[in-house]
């Protein structure tokens, strides 16, 4: 399982600033310790399997499961028979759906 990690400049910004903000004390240490997780998040490529998996654990339907992504039907599909891979926000929300299940994206 390859694990990716992203850095974005817009995202060490924003967590320059929270840090800031933190040691101002206009930001609690447990907020700032939320934030830090929610930054510093891995994100891994997911196989077919484990996406279908997903899907059929949270007991949607592949349509269902486009429409929480915000994706089409079709993609899903593509997913779970490997045509094609999921990347950016749909993996992440897949990763996301992975840890917390699909409760927390709806």
């Amino acid at each position: 399982m390859t694990v990716t990690k992203r850095d974005s400049r817009i995202l060490g910004e924003v967590h320059e600033t929270a840090r800031g903000l933190h040691g101002a004390g206009l930001i609690s240490k447990r907020r700032m310790g939320e934030f830090d997780a929610l930054c510093h998040l891995d994100v891994h490529e997911m196989p077919p399997q484990k996406i279908k998996a997903l899907r059929e654990s949270a007991h949607v339907s592949q349509a269902v499961f486009a429409a929480v992504l915000n994706t089409s039907l079709s993609t899903v599909q593509k997913w779970e028979i490997g045509d094609k891979k999921p990347s950016g926000p749909s993996l992440k929300l897949l990763n996301l759906i992975e840890r917390k299940g699909l409760e927390a994206v709806i």
